[in-house]
């Protein structure tokens, strides 16, 4: 299974040379970087732990600083997600701007949502390991039933 969130996660790995472009064109609009990193990529986690301090007011020429603590928390975890993280402190906008994945474990971890119908209409949710037995129609059982069509 692969994680998919941020502004090209549907796409390939970026390159070191697509993540620098990247980077690049987020300090020529002027937006702060920062790096992230967890081992729990659940899209509701969305608190992961900071790679040293945000920069701000970072110049173009100054892209390769970026770079150099993007391959440190890689040496650091290399078996953690890490994301480069542009906030655009626009007024009116203060925003993130593009998020993306440069890291990932060399084994991702597949996981669901189980749904758990409480009394009236009240559902929750827990994440669980993906490893638990599938339905008939190959789709994974909710709460111990089969998945409905």
């Amino acid at each position: 299974m692969r994680v998919t969130q941020g502004t090209f996660s549907f796409l390939p790995e970026l390159t070191d040379e697509q993540i620098e472009a990247q980077v690049r064109y987020a300090l020529e609009h002027r937006w702060a970087i920062s790096i992230e990193y967890t081992d729990d990529p659940h899209p509701r986690n969305s608190y992961w732990e900071l790679w040293g301090l945000p920069a701000f007011d970072t110049k173009v020429e100054d892209a390769e600083n970026i770079m150099r603590e993007v391959r440190a928390a890689r040496e650091a975890f290399p078996e953690h997600y890490i994301k480069v993280i542009a906030y655009d402190p626009t007024y009116t906008r203060q925003t993130t701007a593009i998020a993306f994945i440069v890291n990932r474990p060399s084994a991702e971890r597949p996981f669901r949502l189980d749904r758990i119908q409480g009394p009236g209409r009240v559902n929750s949710y827990r994440l669980v390991q993906a490893d638990a037995p599938a339905s008939s129609s190959g789709r994974a059982a909710l709460n111990g039933k089969p998945a409905e069509e």
